[in-house]
């Protein structure tokens, strides 16, 4: 059956499109194009500029002496000879001609080219062109078969979008996939901004968007439509902030909780050390917002070791002195069991009911916590995502504090508000987090907290020293090490796998064997990861803490929560494995006695970018700093918590460079939203349900409105 314009549609299985077919959909669809529409949104990564072809004679009096020694061309002829090089130093080499003269390709370091071309081929060749001697040159460059609908046309100008492909798709496959469908289908979009609003902002209609990033006439053409495609994606998610924030503010309360001097001295007594100015700064943020009926959305963030516990802290013991509930949810059972531990050292002896509810808790023992938090005997409960499940209903939960809020998505926190019993009401809500957000990124999905900030660290914290060796230093790093456990110190040795693995890196159990057997011989080390049973991590890390461990090998669930301050040394194998923010959490873990500490990462970077991010962690200290180098070396996917949260990653904005256009949308969005808060009429209703499909699930749109 043949495919005509009139039958295209958005939703058009792929297979169906023109020089598909059946066979390579599949190849398609990994690419995550499976219909026409995902074919519109598969972005060019660049654009090539083909010049207007040329015949070989008159390329040459383009590069001539009088014009200048080389050039940018394009030629179309037949291969004439081709010669393989035989060593890695040879050149693979063809003669190109045509009817007016002959030129020479050549390709270095390309044995890929071997069966390529063959004599009798006819090509289209373009780059940079140059003389050599008395004949053209050109130096590796690119081809393509010639087409022979082109016969007698000498191809004009044009400006190639080049496409993310695969082995078994290529960017030209792609090209040709679209250019059979591209009219048809952008005649079908329809445009969510009215012409003046448009006209307004300088932007184009969207179907003139995509058929300029996808056929641009000129060099900057694609920018134009660029802009507009990065705009409506930016604006959407600002949408959804910005609605959902008006809806929390204006339609949600929560219970205000009491304040006074006597509440404020009796809750500082509990601490271990006095609170410095910045603790004590954001602490009168958080308590200002509780003592409203306006449902706190705080971020509150800080660099490792800042002491942010404490200050989360104060939040749930006033919940406790107002006689209702607060709970506290961490990423792991080892950080829930590590808060559960170190809040009821600071409680011991006061009348503050805590308990822990994570995974692994016998059913009898879950029943039975469930039961008494249902019945208000419980003030504070800390667990881990098991306190998001259907059966744990709270009597009366005030406050909400999340930890390490990366790890969660906007939609678990969501969740956690919901465990209130009356309707449009809500808890206060604090997450905390010590992988700082970004400026840029504070904009984003994170638009919709209100953000305070821990600046010092408390006193005593020691600064830490952070080297960086090749693997065949290991033995040398190893022999440092256990000086100073015979110094009476304690050291963390992380790994990044359980398990021996066929990528070589480095595992807890075989590590620690050699360590045992090796430089730690005669020192009490143990084994810390995250199939440990809770009951054996508890043990390990008392007897840590003690000082009876003298080492620790673990993975990284020991990168936040864990204080041990005669903990002064870290080894950190097969660094380059690691994220940035991750390696700053993990060497957040020593300096935190009065000993001189010292981070040590072993690494053979094989990346440009596992090289970048141990030369950023060796020269950067300050949590802040690394927060925008990881976003700069990463780009803001994995820092949204996008697979936490199922705010998708956009396909054409990209952070920080298009931090102005950022600005420009969250500016509309903020105006839009006051006027129409929940984009209800007619006027609205195609932005409205383009919103709720990009973001509706993840933000939790469905109850507005």
């Amino acid at each position: 059956m043949t495919t005509t314009s009139q039958s295209i549609t958005l939703t058009m299985n792929i297979a169906e499109v023109p020089g598909v077919g059946g066979k390579i959909a599949p190849e398609f669809r990994k690419l995550g194009i499976r219909c026409v529409a995902d074919l519109l949104l598969h972005m060019p990564m660049r654009y090539e500029h083909e010049h207007e072809e040329q015949t070989i004679a008159k390329a040459g009096e383009t590069v001539s002496p009088n014009h200048g020694a080389e050039a940018n061309i394009a030629v179309r002829g037949e291969i004439a000879t081709c010669r393989p090089g035989f060593s890695k130093r040879q050149p693979y080499e063809a003669t190109l001609q045509d009817e007016t003269g002959t030129m020479q390709l050549l390709w270095f370091n390309a044995p890929w080219m071997r069966g390529k071309l063959h004599p009798g081929d006819t090509i289209r060749v373009w780059g940079l062109a140059k003389r050599h001697g008395d004949y053209l040159q050109m130096i590796n460059p690119k081809f393509a078969p010639y087409e022979p609908e082109e016969d007698g046309e000498q191809r004009s100008e044009r400006f190639t979008p080049i496409y993310p492909a695969s082995e078994n798709v290529t960017s030209t496959m792609i090209d040709k996939a679209l250019e059979g469908v591209l009219e048809p289908a952008i005649a079908l979009i329809d445009d969510h901004l009215s012409d003046t609003y448009r006209t307004e902002l300088a932007l184009p209609k969207l179907a003139d968007a995509y058929r300029m990033v996808h056929r641009p006439s000129d060099p900057d053409d694609h920018r134009g439509g660029r802009r507009r495609l990065a705009f409506d994606e930016l604006l959407l998610l600002q949408l959804g902030v910005m609605m959902k924030r008006h809806h929390r503010r204006e339609y949600l309360k929560a219970v205000p909780l009491k304040l006074n001097d006597a509440i404020d001295k009796h809750i500082c007594a509990r601490f271990p050390f006095d609170l410095t100015d910045s603790q004590r700064e954001v602490i009168d943020e958080i308590a200002a917002d509780l003592e409203s009926e306006r449902p706190m959305n705080r971020l509150l963030q800080g660099d490792v070791g800042s002491g942010k516990t404490v200050v989360a802290l104060y939040a749930m013991l006033m919940a406790a002195a107002s006689k209702h509930q607060a709970a506290l949810m961490a990423p792991t059972e080892l950080l829930a069991e590590q808060h559960f531990t170190s809040i009821t050292t600071m409680l011991e002896g006061s009348n503050v009911v805590i308990e822990l509810l994570t995974g692994s808790l016998k059913k009898s023992e879950r029943d039975a916590i469930l039961a008494r938090l249902e019945s208000g005997e419980i003030d504070i409960l800390i667990g881990t995502h098991a306190l998001l499940t259907e059966s744990v209903s709270f009597n009366s939960l005030a406050v909400t504090v999340t930890d390490e809020q990366h790890r969660f998505g906007v939609y678990q926190r969501a969740t956690l508000r919901e465990k209130t019993s009356e309707p449009n009401s809500s808890p206060h809500m604090l997450v905390m987090t010590a992988t700082p957000i970004p400026r840029t990124l504070s904009l984003t999905v994170f638009g919709d907290l209100d953000i305070s900030t821990i600046r010092t660290m408390p006193p005593g914290r020691q600064p830490i020293i952070t080297k960086y060796v090749a693997r065949s230093q290991s033995d040398d790093v190893y022999g440092y090490v256990r000086s100073r456990l015979d110094a009476g110190e304690q050291a963390y040795i992380v790994v990044p796998v359980i398990d021996e693995s066929e990528s070589g890196l480095k595992d807890v159990r075989s590590h620690f064997t050699w360590l045992e057997n090796g430089h730690f011989q005669g020192k009490r080390i143990a084994a810390v990861h995250g199939r440990l049973k809770r009951n054996e991590r508890e043990a390990i890390m008392y007897r840590f803490r003690r000082g009876e461990i003298h080492a620790l090998i673990a993975t990284t669930v020991i990168e936040v929560g864990v204080d041990v301050p005669n903990a002064s040394i870290m080894v950190i194998e097969n660094a380059d494995r690691f994220g940035l923010a991750q390696l700053h959490q993990l060497r957040g873990r020593v300096g935190r006695g009065e000993r001189k500490s010292l981070c040590v990462l072993i690494a053979d970077p094989a990346t440009d970018d596992g090289r970048q991010r141990i030369e950023a962690i060796v020269a950067i200290d300050d949590g802040f700093e690394i927060a925008e180098k990881d976003l700069e070396l990463r780009g803001p996917g994995e820092l949204f918590g996008t697979r936490q949260s199922g705010i998708a990653p956009f396909r054409v904005a990209s952070l920080p460079g298009d931090i102005q256009l950022l600005r420009l949308a969250r500016r509309e969005a903020k105006k839009w939203i006051n006027a129409n808060p929940t984009l209800s009429g007619e006027a609205d209703a195609l932005l409205r349900k383009r919103l709720l499909k990009a973001h509706g699930k993840a933000l939790g749109l469905g109850d507005v409105g």
